[in-house]
């Protein structure tokens, strides 16, 4: 097995690069293995856990409760440019003698689209993290350990507001029951949500292992 330094890397630029993150963390088949794992992957935390063994942990340590105020931080940051635009809609509305209430229609699709948009950008852009999540040092990797892109991101949003809906926030229990704190929309789509600064930690010293 060979490190590439994609995807698992401390610099955002090269772990946005789409050559390197489709060849991080490959074995002899070319098909790049889960990362952050040490029960699939022994070789990558073995000189890392013998010289640091606190580090593992601490990739997932706190993250569901980090994630919960991420997502409040996040709501903020929707909800604001949305209450703005529903004012401006009320304001404008008075200006032209209710014809600019027609468009409250489009307020509700709109907004859906700003949010889909908000978490497809963020997730997809350097630090693969919304603004809430880098607020709570936590980013979003695939589960080979590439970086998120905006697909991805806006397909993570989506899922989470379906399984939400349709199963009952409940469904967020299922985080308390995996050594990686995975949501069931992470394990639907292969993402794994990390600490930040650790994994910029592990990173180097797996390197320096081999």
């Amino acid at each position: 097995m060979s490190y590439s330094g994609s995807g698992n890397t401390g610099s955002p630029s090269d772990a946005g690069s789409p050559s390197n993150a489709g060849s991080a963390w490959r074995n002899d088949g070319g098909v790049p293995p889960h990362a952050f794992d040490p029960d699939l992957q022994p070789e990558l935390f073995r000189g890392v856990l013998t010289r640091h063994p606190d580090l593992q942990p601490e990739l997932f340590r706190g993250v569901l409760t980090r994630r919960v105020f991420a997502f409040l931080i996040d709501l903020v940051v929707l909800s604001v440019p949305v209450i703005l635009g529903y004012i401006f809609i009320g304001l404008f509305g008075i200006i032209t003698l209710g014809l600019g209430w027609m468009l409250f229609w489009l307020a509700w699709p709109a907004t859906i689209v700003w949010a889909i948009v908000y978490y497809g950008a963020s997730i997809g852009g350097p630090h693969s993290a919304t603004m809430g999540m880098r607020a709570m040092d936590l980013e979003l990797r695939t589960w080979y350990g590439a970086p998120g892109y905006f697909v991805l991101g806006a397909c993570h949003a989506v899922l989470y507001w379906v399984s939400i809906s349709f199963l009952t926030p409940l469904v967020l229990l299922v985080g308390l029951f995996n050594g990686r704190r995975r949501l069931l929309h992470d394990m639907i789509l292969g993402t794994v949500i990390i600490n930040s600064s650790v994994r910029t930690q592990v990173a180097p010293i797996s390197r320096s292992s081999y």
